[in-house]
């Protein structure tokens, strides 16, 4: 289960100044400001337009030649496509710890503030919803060829319960007495599915990192990380050229 939310992009108009510096170019920029008329950006020129609804709402919207010039660095790497580093994203993301532990590989161009376990742990009463389980077997007749053996007797989700049942005993013990030694227990039970809040700044070049690694990797987090990805603004110069599918079945490059 992964969760993606409060989703704020920024540093579009400073990451294409800073791109153009290497030749001086800033003359042939041409993002501006959606809203029509001689001093607007002018439709013709959006990078927008076939998916723009022509709103003309005072938006700030990228150019087709500042987005080519993207695209050509883009297609160069890491060294080329610096301007991607100065594209910040800001977003809230609900994850289990075995998602977080993986994510955390991802160091440089990362800040995160997560919702505090050690503090926070005994806050409230601990239920199913606040675990990943969704892939727990919870029948027994797909449970034997998996067990270590036919003595098990408890489904995987029944384990799980078990486990979340024994965390709020031992919550209340700890909220009742104040003794660290129950706290311990929830600390040293807590498992990895437990799903945790983080607010993360990234970027585009991170993402760029991130999408060719995980797009098809095994855990389903990843691969909904990898589609909200895809739906960023010009995702493209992260994830490449893209293809869209026409109603009469033809494909074209986006």
């Amino acid at each position: 289960m992964i969760k993606i939310e409060n989703v704020e992009i920024m540093g579009w108009e400073h990451a294409i100044r800073g791109m153009r510096n290497p030749m001086n170019s800033w003359e042939k920029s041409d993002s501006g400001i959606c809203k029509g008329g001689d001093d607007g950006i002018g439709c013709e020129n959006c990078a927008n337009y076939d998916s723009c609804e022509h709103t003309y709402d005072h938006s700030w919207q990228l150019g087709k030649v500042d987005h080519d010039l993207m695209m050509r660095l883009a297609a160069g790497g890491p060294t080329h496509a610096k301007y991607r580093r100065m594209i910040t994203v800001y977003v809230d993301i609900t994850a289990p710890l075995y998602w977080w532990k993986e994510f955390d590989t991802y160091k440089v161009g990362t800040v995160a503030n997560s919702c505090s376990t050690m503090h926070k742990i005994a806050e409230k009463e601990f239920a199913p919803e606040d675990f990943s389980c969704e892939h727990l077997i919870d029948s027994f007749g797909e449970i034997w060829d998996i067990a270590a053996g036919d003595e098990c007797r408890s489904t995987p989700l029944d384990i799980l319960y078990t486990v979340i049942n024994a965390l709020n005993i031992y919550r209340e013990k700890y909220i009742g007495t104040k003794d660290k030694k129950y706290w311990w227990q929830m600390i040293q039970l807590l498992p990895s599915s437990y799903n945790q809040k983080r607010t993360v700044m990234l970027n585009y070049e991170v993402l760029a990192g991130v999408y060719p690694m995980r797009k098809n990797h095994k855990l389903d987090e990843w691969i909904e990380f990898c589609k909200w990805i895809e739906t960023l603004p010009y995702s493209e110069i992260i994830v490449g050229e893209r293809t869209k599918l026409y109603a009469d079945g033809q494909e074209v490059n986006l």
